[in-house]
């Protein structure tokens, strides 16, 4: 069976898109239609923006969102997936390629999404940290421990959990968890606690948008963030998708449900090859690929 799979914020790159809009009339369609939606020329930023330009959150997320949904949408009719999961923002991807949303509904959702964690982040400092060679258990149990708020924000593969929180917080979990045997506990470069409950406000600002927007059921399951499990329901998917701002990411645990459920073949839709690489830690006898885009869409 085959998985299709969305990354989330991380893997934009300058120049991202530019070959999809020069040789798909489609794309370039869709990509006009974005700007007029966002009230920007976003293709500008994609196509010639700098790393740092990319970088903004209001900017970053629709930009993967529009890389990895139009990418899908030139795939014509060989884009035919048996279920579909995504990374935190890549679930919204996920959505409008599954047919749960359209493309307009998902990407003014995006970008209100972004627009609302950017000022989340701007309320209080925080931060997230990557730990590696730790066993989950053992992680959530030191963050229990710590004074602050700190919590485990992405499981994104066995040996590799990123904790998110305030900055003081953070600095003292990497400090346990690295006496605690950790190999690493680096705190990344990012603006804010994303899927901890610092976005409480965020969450509150997105949920009535999403409760403003109709969904449809989707043609396959998605495996939601927040549960890990398949979805069909869209009142369902609803409810999960508000979650998924304050709740972790439970990105390993989507993937093995989906291989138990038969998924043999993982293909990454979008920017970069991240969620490949991680599928492979996951289970390593998991076949992987990237999308490749048709020229004559």
């Amino acid at each position: 069976m085959n998985a299709y799979i969305f990354p989330g914020q991380g893997a934009q790159f300058s120049g991202m898109g530019l070959d999809l809009y020069e040789n798909s009339p489609l794309a370039q369609e869709l990509f006009e239609k974005a700007n007029h939606i966002l009230g920007f020329h976003i293709t500008d930023i994609m196509f010639e923006g700098t790393a740092e330009d990319l970088k903004e959150t209001k900017v970053t997320q629709p930009a993967i969102f529009l890389h990895s949904v139009i990418l899908a949408k030139t795939l014509g009719d060989t884009f035919k997936p048996d279920m579909v999961a995504g990374h935190s923002l890549g679930e919204f991807s996920a959505l409008v390629t599954a047919g749960a949303l359209t493309f307009e509904d998902g990407l003014k959702l995006v970008s209100q999404r972004a627009q609302a964690m950017q000022k989340a982040c701007e309320l209080q400092q925080s931060t997230m940290a990557a730990v590696l060679g730790l066993d989950d258990a053992i992680v959530e149990k030191i963050c229990a421990t710590i004074k602050g708020v700190v919590v485990p924000a992405n499981y994104n593969c066995p040996g590799q959990l990123v904790i998110s929180g305030d900055v003081d917080a953070i600095n003292s979990a990497c400090e346990a968890l690295k006496e605690a045997g950790a190999r690493r506990a680096l705190v990344l470069p990012v603006g804010g606690a994303f899927h901890s409950p610092l976005m409480e406000p965020a969450r509150e600002e997105l949920a009535a948008a999403i409760e403003n927007t109709t969904f449809s059921k989707p043609n396959c399951p998605i495996y939601q963030n927040v549960t890990a499990s398949a979805i069909t329901d869209e009142n369902e998917i609803k409810v999960n998708l508000i979650s998924q701002l304050t709740a972790p990411v439970r990105w390993t645990q989507s993937v093995q449900q989906m291989i138990e459920d038969g998924a043999s073949h993982f293909t990454e839709v979008g920017p970069g090859k991240v969620l490949q690489g991680l599928v492979r830690k996951i289970h390593r006898e998991a076949e992987t690929a990237s999308a490749t885009f048709k020229t004559n869409a």
